[in-house]
């Protein structure tokens, strides 16, 4: 698309000639989007849905009742009890919202991103590969599935915490990550202080896969690098990277203690905000899914993991007493609410 072409250019540039310009120029591009290319975008869009038929599912930790170990998967209390949920069907997509994807719709509203910690230049460098996952806060993340509903005139939102950790599970079965066999496989290199020697992805990624990307992109973002959306195998499902590659903002507030009391059919989470705490900068919280980066040497990814954010992205700075803006390790995905075919 022609945004991205103009986009990626501001990257070779930045790369040749420096960076001191490239903020400015991202956030004041002013591309505009034709009617071919939005209905080019929704096209694209509906045909990356995948169809989740309802059901019964037992949600939370099921380690010590039905995992082959008979231990919880998580030491944290907020993933329990287990509880029976029951779903309608919907769509959910295959991917994380893309830099692309995102970058479309911040044009066809002329929209301006925003920066993560005041223009770090290395947010800006990830936020341009048109198939990296876009990062983004929470309510970024609803506008954008919003406006999917608006350009569509289909039910898009993000998805209920129920309905991710359904989905992430293929369907809520009892897969401990959300890979194609819901197991980490890894090359057998050893690791070593250097990530570069250590094992290398085979269906989820690890810190040699994210190093190597980075530096084939000349960034300096390490292990932190994020990577394309498709990068490793789908879940069973045909769902991509759940376990890895960015938090997923879910609609949820978040309520530490929801599962003892959340209903059977179709959960929505708290009605109203319920906790404020340290990881949301003592802010009321939403429900983050997923995780930012696997592990696979020590566990990390695992489908029912609940982590919390402030829905605005910024996060305590313990060093002071302030705090800064991290988008760098959230993303996100939509659903669609419905139970028919699509057209």
């Amino acid at each position: 698309m022609k945004i991205v072409n103009v986009l990626f250019g501001l990257v070779v540039i930045c790369v040749m000639a420096g960076c001191e310009l490239i903020e400015k120029a991202v956030r004041d591009i002013g591309i505009s989007i034709s009617s071919e290319e939005l209905n080019d975008f929704i096209k694209t869009v509906k045909g990356n849905m995948i169809f989740v038929e309802g059901g019964e599912y037992l949600m939370g930790d099921y380690g010590v009742e039905y995992g082959p170990e008979g231990l919880p998967y998580d030491l944290n209390k907020n993933n329990k009890p287990l509880h029976k949920v029951q779903l309608a069907s919907f769509f959910m997509a295959k991917f994380k919202i893309t830099n692309e994807e995102y970058g479309l719709y911040l044009a066809s509203n002329k929209l301006s991103a925003r920066q993560d910690a005041a223009g770090d230049e290395e947010f800006i460098q990830v936020s341009i590969p048109p198939n990296n996952p876009a990062h983004i806060d929470w309510y970024e993340a609803e506008n954008y599935c919003n406006w999917l509903a608006d350009v569509t005139k289909l039910p898009f939102a993000l998805p209920t915490e129920a309905q991710w950790e359904y989905a992430a599970r293929s369907r809520g079965r009892f897969l401990m990550v959300a890979t194609d066999d819901g197991t980490y496989k890894v090359t057998n290199d050893s690791a070593t202080k250097d990530w570069r020697s250590g094992p290398r992805g085979i269906n989820i990624s690890t810190l040699r896969d994210r190093e190597e990307f980075g530096d084939e992109m000349k960034w300096t973002t390490g292990i932190y690098s994020p990577l394309p959306v498709d990068r490793f195998p789908p879940n069973p499902l045909g769902l991509y990277s759940m376990s890895d590659n960015g938090f997923e903002w879910v609609s949820d507030w978040y309520d530490p203690d929801y599962y003892q009391y959340s209903p059977i059919h179709n959960p929505q989470g708290p009605d109203q905000p319920v906790y404020k705490g340290r990881d949301s900068n003592h802010q009321y919280a939403k429900v983050l899914r997923g995780i930012a980066y696997a592990n696979p040497l020590w566990g990390g990814g695992v489908n029912v993991q609940r982590s919390y954010r402030s829905p605005d992205g910024y996060v305590q700075n313990f060093l002071s007493d302030g705090s800064f803006l991290n988008l760098s390790d959230k993303t996100a995905r939509c659903v669609l609410n419905s139970e028919g075919p699509l057209e």
